[in-house]
């Protein structure tokens, strides 16, 4: 009996045979990839606990070895991730960070110094604007005068922040120019991310 190729019958069967197919393939590259792409999302993390240890320039290899020697340990503080390091000798705890921008996730890692000032900073963003609310991962320079800053008050409570008028250079770093709401993100997301996770010398 010839097919009559032309039929309703033929035409949904042919494409439900073709779906199936590339539906088959589809899953199969994934499951291949997969272990290589946790393996880059893996790396990407370390590299930007290393950024917010003033650790860059790295390539893969490099950012391997180096997070290997100098964080100690990862825990979880309240359901945040917190990491151990030493760097050259001295104990800095590096803090992740999760919020909300403008327009989609932000995150991050604050290295916090043992007396409770920034050691290092590095944000990221999921989708912000390009040249204004991404300035927060692009601009280095940005991230850099978060250094030396104040994280909290004589109470314990969070002081460090981003505000749009610095009043106290010792714990507030301008906003990012023509970035506000972004800014105000960053702002919120310290307070809530750094209220639970403080450095040995300061529990003590």
């Amino acid at each position: 009996m010839k097919l009559n190729t032309n039929s309703n019958a033929y035409i949904i069967i042919y494409s439900a045979i073709l779906v199936v197919i590339v539906a088959f393939l589809l899953a199969f590259v994934y499951q291949a990839l997969k272990p290589m792409q946790d393996a880059n999302v893996a790396l990407d993390v370390k590299k930007q606990i290393l950024y917010s240890l003033n650790i860059r320039g790295l390539d893969g290899q490099e950012a391997e070895a180096k997070y290997a020697e100098v964080v100690k340990e990862e825990k979880d503080v309240e359901g945040q991730k917190v990491y151990e390091c030493n760097i050259k000798g001295e104990q800095v705890l590096v803090a992740s960070l999760k919020g909300m921008g403008l327009w989609g996730g932000i995150s991050g890692y604050l290295a916090i110094k043992s007396d409770g000032t920034v050691y290092g900073a590095y944000f990221n963003h999921e989708s912000e604007t390009a040249g204004l609310g991404a300035e927060i991962k692009d601009s280095q320079e940005w991230q850099e005068k978060f250094i030396g800053k104040k994280i909290y008050g004589e109470d314990g409570k969070v002081i460090l922040s981003v505000v749009k008028k610095v009043d106290d250079p010792s714990s507030q770093v301008d906003c990012v120019t023509g970035a506000t709401l972004t800014s105000n993100g960053v702002d919120a997301m310290l307070k809530d991310c750094l209220k639970n996770v403080k450095p040995k010398a300061e529990e003590d």
